[in-house]
This record gives C-alpha cells, structure tokens and sequence, in this order.
C-alpha cells in the first residue's frame, strides 16, 4: 500500500485573498481579512490579535517603505491543521540588511512599529527574502497552537487584475518517498479556466503512482469536457527529477545560482497532444523544483536571486512572484524541495 503525506491543493477563491497596499487604508483591510479567516478556523482570542497585529505591521510596513506592494492572507493547511499564511511581495526598493530588519525594535522610518523582528516572534514560522534594487518576500505561517514543521512544497496563485477566481491551480503530495506536483494553467482567465485547471490537478493526485507522462496523458484524456489548458508534471525521488510537460508550463531545476530547464512539449491538455514524452534529470542536494505558468516571465535570472533555492517553497515562490509576475495574466507557481 502507499502512503500518502500532505496533498496540497491550491486555495479556493473564498480561502484566500490578495490586496493591493499602497496607501495607509488598506492596512485596515488586510486586517480585516485576516481576522475573518481566523474566525473562520476559530482561532484562539489570543491567538488571533496577534495574527491581526502581524498582518497590520507587514502592510503598514509596505506602505512606507515598498513599491507596488501586495498581500496575500489565506488559509494553510499541514494535514489535518488548518492555519493561516501571509505572503507579502514588491517591485523593490530591497532590504540592505535582511537580518537586522528582522530585529525587534528595528526600524528604517523613525517610527514606532512592533517591526519585522515581533512579527517572527509572533509566528510559527517568518522569513524574509530581498535583494536590493529587486523586489522583497515576506512569508508568516500561523497556526492556532503551536505547530513545528518544515514543508516541502508550496505554491501561490494570483488572478488577472479585475477577477477574483484564477485560472491557475496547483497540487502536490508526497507518497513513500516520491513528491508528485503538477500544476495547469486553464486556457483562458476566470471560472472555467479555474474549472478546468482544478479538474487537472484532481486527477493526477487521485492516484499519483504512475510516472509522470502517463499522468498527464490521464489527464489529457480527462479534461475533453473542459477548456483544457498548458499542465506540467513533476516526480522528485531523490536525486532523480522527471518531468512531463504540455504546453507552456515553465519548469527548472534551481540550484546555487543556476537554473536548468526542463522540457514541456507543444499542445493543450485536454484538446491537442501529438507526443507526450518525459525527460529525466539529476538534481543537486538542495535544489529548488520550479514549475510556473507564463503569469511569471520566463525571463528572470537565477544570478540576481543568490542563495533563494535553500529558502522555505512558499518564499521561493513568493520571490519569483515578486521579481517576475505580471498582473497582465494568471499566475502560478509550484516549488518543491526534495
């Protein structure tokens, strides 16, 4: 028999929510947001003033100091937990010093702010990635008590400006030693893009075991009924990477400042497929597994991100987002860390 350890699927609309912060009102708002998801899981009194002064700090934060600042609140799950993650994300400035921005008590405005060192303090888990002249990365997990634990993939969705549903969606599970992802961007933007990107990742984690070309050619069979859409497929067992891709999924191996490519084929899934073929590579300890949709430009550099495949999957994610995501399309990105 085998086991199964944490599917990951990618949130529904109603479990997440992106707000824009650039000016000093919407830091109501996000906290707004974020109490209303800790309500939802019943959080503890306690518990969710902390959560809500977090999420305050974070968007007051990127209203001073960030440009084109964003913020994601949303419900997270590890297994049967239910908690709540914030990503925020810029188009810069940076932070000089990363570390002691995580200090308590540190601050670059004069103000007095609880500052990026109690929001960590206050959170399970916090880390912050930024590289001066690029765009920074803020990740927080809280959960209702306390709950240690390291995952090992992590993905974000965020729609085309003006819709509220994204035609992206991601999916990830681990069985025995093998970490099986996908991800699918729905042809087109919206709820049937959404449909057919969600019906996707459904089947390939239904029974994950098969190699990846024959999971996607399951599902290319499978989603006849549906817009259909550009899907991707990763299996990480040890060193071992494969890859099946069909249509425009970006997919590559991240490692020390270098990215290796993987090869998605030409077609739709659902609709058009010549050959489906599969590809295996060789992954160096630590590297980062990077599967994302063209939301994210193709284009960006591993060399300006120094050292981003050893962070948590959710700040990998979070970073690419930030230094390459359009608001012109869809966006999605899976990363995992085998």
């Amino acid at each position: 028999m085998v086991a199964l350890t944490g599917p990951l699927i990618a949130q529904a609309p109603g479990d997440m929510r992106w707000l824009r912060v650039e000016d000093a009102s919407a830091a109501a708002a996000c906290r707004g947001a974020a109490l209303a998801l800790a309500s939802r899981l019943d959080f503890p009194a306690t518990r969710a003033d902390q959560v809500a002064l977090a999420v305050t700090e974070a968007a007051s934060n990127l209203h001073k100091h960030a440009i084109q600042g964003a913020m994601l609140v949303r419900i997270g799950r590890d297994g049967g937990t239910a908690g709540i993650e914030m990503v925020t994300i810029d188009a810069g400035p940076g932070v000089h010093d990363a570390r002691a921005a995580m200090r308590d008590g540190r601050s670059t405005s004069g103000t007095l702010g609880i500052g990026l060192g109690a929001i960590q303090r206050m959170a399970d888990f916090c880390d912050l990635y930024s590289v001066p002249g690029h765009g920074t990365a803020l990740v927080a997990r809280f959960w209702p008590q306390s709950h240690p634990g390291s995952p090992r993939y992590a993905g974000l969705v965020r729609p085309i400006t003006g819709e509220t549903v994204c035609g992206d969606a991601f999916g990830a599970v681990q069985a025995d030693a093998t970490v099986t992802g996908v991800l699918c961007d729905g042809l087109g933007h919206g709820p049937l893009a959404a449909s057919a990107a969600m019906e996707a990742v459904t089947q390939i984690l239904a029974d994950p075991a098969a190699d990846p070309a024959t999971l996607v050619e399951r599902a290319h069979r499978r989603l006849s009924h549906t817009r259909g859409g550009a899907l991707g497929v990763v299996q990480a067992a040890g060193p071992v990477i494969r890859f099946a891709g069909l249509g425009n999924i970006a997919a590559a191996i991240l490692a020390d400042g270098t990215r290796r490519g993987m090869i998605s084929v030409p077609g739709i899934a659902g609709h058009q497929a010549r050959t489906i073929r599969q590809f295996d590579y060789d992954a160096a300890p630590g590297a980062a597994i990077i599967l994302h949709s063209d939301g994210i430009s193709n284009r960006w550099e591993p060399r300006l991100l120094p050292g981003l495949n050893a962070r948590d999957p959710l700040v990998v994610a979070a970073a690419l987002l930030a230094e390459a995501g359009t608001r012109r399309d869809d966006a999605g990105v899976l990363v995992l860390k085998p």
